[in-house]
């Protein structure tokens, strides 16, 4: 990033590793998925966690069952210097990205109406016997959960409404769940498929494979790791676990059988920190090796008007969603940052949730709406954005984050108008590169014979998002439906440094 007087506002990040020898959990969940029990979305969400296992080696354990998975991270991983956030958004992410890619492969008569988001947090285990006690409790949420779904939407199809229905199964434990399976549905519960009742575990194991055969016809068998499905009444099981050498080696055994889930354990399962209050939360979002991804779909050098309006699209479609809390997005390249007002309680200001819900939404629509910029070109593997929450005490910091990010825009769109500038009069990319080194853009910008001025505002200055106004008597109605005229949400390339554009909307920041 580019140095300026603004680069101060980084000190405000901080550091949220998680420190061996903890091992890492990631659980997401799916945000209001309306009937995770259908057997085709099971099947979509296993999918999606096979896919995660072949893209990231230090992942050897998943679990999910309904509309949720758990990813279970080697002890000795060091993904990403062990950063939670970025661990964590970076999986949600992804998640979603392919979760949108394999939808029609599973549902092909139906059309995805929304982008789908997903809420996460990233969990600590101290030991081996807390990721046991871990799978042990996702398990029982497994079945009780799955006992409710089956006789909900049973009573559903029977003629109740969602809520009459829920209001009358919610306090049943589940002996009486069983029963009503069975006395008003006539189903037994313990024949019901096994990926209902026991969730799915993918998980990585070591299998040989022929590679050739001699000369007198013997096979020359190599090990090599291989992705599985299985189901287990009880995964937290030693006898599971042995099964497994995989894990075992990755993890470490289970020392003793247990059947119990101790209460202390739960709560620490799911512990999320809260961001202070009374602050501005700017969550930045980072294209993951999008120089790579760049390549591979042929963007423009240096700026593609394809890429940069979609990842607009994109920002439009978060303030939208989250249009009580967002008010502001400043974007650029392949990085977007949403402001949160001081005020908002979005999620409770839990970290984890924030981070994970607005990443996973801006991904799952980047992937839908590729299409309306990239018609003539097939997206040929998922993306995936990184994320981090940061809280700025004042406004006027919070300007200067701002500032710093749109000097960023312009002195990394000066260099690379230099460089393919460069690179298209015949130089190669190391040329170009050693030509640049401690040379003073603006200068060779006038060597080069750039018009840098006359090059698009959007290029110089980036993107700012916001809405152009505000009707204050809507913005708490009742239904919580976005209101028509709560403020039309526009995308301008303006200049964000200087007084004049706060001036002239002082809402944004009120």
């Amino acid at each position: 990033m580019a140095n300026s007087k603004y680069e101060y506002v980084k000190c405000f990040e901080v550091e949220d590793e998680v420190m061996f020898p903890n091992i890492i959990l990631v659980w997401i969940k799916a945000s209001k998925l309306h009937k995770p029990h259908d057997l085709n979305a099971l099947k979509l969400m296993n999918s999606c966690a096979v896919e995660v296992l072949e893209e990231y080696a230090d992942v050897v354990l998943a679990y999910g069952f309904s509309d949720e998975y758990t990813f279970v991270f080697k002890k000795t991983s060091k993904f990403y210097e062990r950063r939670a956030s970025k661990v964590l958004s970076i999986f949600t992410s992804f998640f979603s990205s392919i979760f949108v890619r394999k939808w029609d492969e599973f549902f092909p008569y139906k059309e995805l109406q929304c982008s789908p988001s997903f809420h996460g947090r990233v969990i600590a285990c101290a030991s081996v016997e807390a990721l046991q006690v871990y799978l042990l409790w996702r398990q029982n949420i497994c079945h009780l959960t799955n006992l409710h779904e089956q006789c909900l939407w049973r009573l559903v199809e029977r003629g109740m409404n969602g809520k009459e229905a829920w209001d009358f199964i919610k306090d049943f434990d589940k002996g009486e769940l069983n029963n009503l399976l069975f006395d008003e549905f006539n189903v037994n519960y313990n024949t019901l498929e096994p990926i209902f009742r026991q969730g799915s575990c993918v998980l990585k194991t070591i299998v040989e494979d022929i590679v050739k055969y001699t000369d007198n016809g013997a096979p020359i068998k190599r090990c090599k790791r291989k992705i599985i499905t299985v189901r287990s009444k009880k995964i937290a099981s030693k006898r599971f676990w042995n099964e497994h050498t995989v894990l075992l080696k990755e993890l470490g055994g289970f020392v003793e059988e247990i059947n119990n889930v101790t209460p202390e354990y739960v709560r620490s399962f799911e512990f999320d920190s809260k961001l202070m209050p009374s602050t501005w939360i700017v969550v930045r979002i980072d294209g993951c090796h999008f120089h790579r991804f760049s390549e591979i779909h042929e963007f423009v050098k240096p700026n593609d008007d394809r890429a940069l309006n979609l990842m607009n699209l994109c920002a439009v479609a978060v303030l939208e969603k989250f249009w009580e809390d967002i008010v502001f997005a400043y974007g650029v390249s392949d990085e977007y940052s949403f402001i949160l007002k001081k005020a908002t309680n979005l999620y409770q200001r839990r970290a984890n949730t924030i981070i994970s819900a607005i990443v996973s939404f801006f991904t799952s629509t980047y992937v839908r709406r590729w299409k309306n910029f990239f018609q003539q070109s097939e997206l040929k593997y998922p993306p995936s954005f990184d994320g981090r929450a940061v809280c700025y005490p004042s406004t006027e910091i919070l300007r200067d984050y701002l500032s710093w990010r749109q000097v960023d825009c312009h002195i990394n769109n000066q260099y690379n108008s230099c460089f393919w500038k460069l690179v298209a009069s015949g130089k190669s990319k190391r040329e170009a590169q050693n030509s640049l080194k401690g040379a003073q853009l603006q200068k060779k910008i006038e060597e080069l014979a750039i018009d840098y001025n006359n090059l698009p505002v959007m290029y110089r200055q980036g993107s700012s998002v916001y809405r152009d106004k505000v009707d204050i008597a809507l913005i708490h109605q009742e239904n919580g439906e976005f209101p028509e005229n709560y403020g039309k949400v526009i995308v301008g390339h303006i200049d964000i440094i200087g007084p004049t554009f706060w001036l002239e909307h002082p809402n944004i920041l009120d």
